[in-house]
Order: C-alpha cells, then structure tokens, then sequence
C-alpha cells in the first residue's frame, strides 16, 4: 500500500468528497425512549440530538467498515464496504480518503478520524444543497442554466441594478465552455472561487 505524503488541493479534496459522499446517505433518526416514573408509567418522547443521532449512526457504519474488528478502517476495507453499497473507489481513492483524514499517521482510520470523513462528507453535502438552492434563484426557468436576463432580474430583486452587458461580462469571467450562459457547475465554480 503506498501512503506516501502527497500534496493534495482544496479543490482535488472537495472533488474526491463529492464522489464518496454520494456513496453514503447517513440518516437522521429520531430515536422514542420510554421512561418509568412511580407507579404510573407512562411514555415519553425525546428527541436525541442530531449530534447524539449522527455520532451513534457514524458508529454503526464505521463498525460495519471494521470487518476485521481491529478497531480501524483500513483503505481495502473502506474500498469492500463502498462496494458493498453500490459505489466503486480505486486503490487510489481509498488511499486519498485514508490519508486526508488519519490523524495518527498510521495509515488507518480509527473512530474519530472517520467521524471527521463522514462529517466533511455532511458538511459538503450541506453547502452543496446551499448552492443547488441559490442556482435556483438565478437560473432560466426552463433552461436550467443563468442567462444575462435571468441574472439581471435576480440582481434586480435584491437591489442591485445592472446592464445586460454587465451581466453578459459577469457570466464571461466564469463561462468555460464559452456558450453564454452558466451551468450549474460553471456557477459552482464561481461561488466557490
């Protein structure tokens, strides 16, 4: 296994966490507790914390990816488990996912370095249905892409009166394909940059 130390970007890191948080969807349940007071019994619910909720899932998932019981997760573990729930990751990616988040250096991640994967994972997830919602703003309706038209209207809603040509050179700076207009991930880029 090859965990040689290697430069890896911010923009490489977020990419590679796209691609493995979709692998995984880590449910936030509620969990009913009854409680027993006197002789009167009687049933109570309370709501764990999403932070109590999520630590106990993230538990459950990283003992499912501990298949030898060591008490760690290794990259050829990590890879058998996302293959386990349909997704694929090369040598390479599991090594990355190891590497970004093992605080010891042992080449393994223990409880707290894979609570701290999962939960950049969430926190990606959360920033991208931020930006889905934002696009969503601006968009052309039917186009699902920002025109110069749709991203005047919009400035215009919040106060910010432009020209078409200005817009036309908003979009320009982040326009890699050159067709005009923005795509969802020609605007990811921009809000991101």
């Amino acid at each position: 296994m090859c965990m040689a130390s290697v430069s890896v970007s911010t923009a490489e890191k977020e990419s590679f966490f796209s691609r493995l948080r979709s692998m995984f969807h880590l449910g936030r349940k509620e969990e009913k507790k009854e409680i027993t007071a006197d002789t009167t019994t009687t049933t109570h619910r309370k709501k764990m914390s999403s932070s109590d909720s999520n630590n106990n899932e993230l538990e459950r998932v990283f003992t499912y990816f501990d298949e030898n019981g060591d008490g760690k997760v290794s990259p050829v573990e990590l890879r058998r488990c996302v293959r386990a729930v349909g997704g694929e990751l090369t040598e390479e990616e599991a090594e990355m996912a190891v590497r970004l988040s093992d605080s010891n250096g042992d080449g393994l991640l223990g409880l707290e370095d894979f609570t701290k994967l999962m939960e950049g994972m969430e926190e990606e997830r959360n920033k991208e249905s931020e930006l889905i919602g934002a696009f969503g703003m601006y968009e052309e309706k039917e186009g699902g892409y920002i025109t110069p038209k749709s991203l005047k209207r919009m400035l215009s809603r919040i106060g910010e009166s432009t020209s078409i040509d200005k817009c036309k050179v908003m979009i320009r700076r982040f326009d890699l394909n050159g067709d005009g207009v923005l795509s969802f991930a020609e605007f990811k880029v921009m809000m991101t940059t």
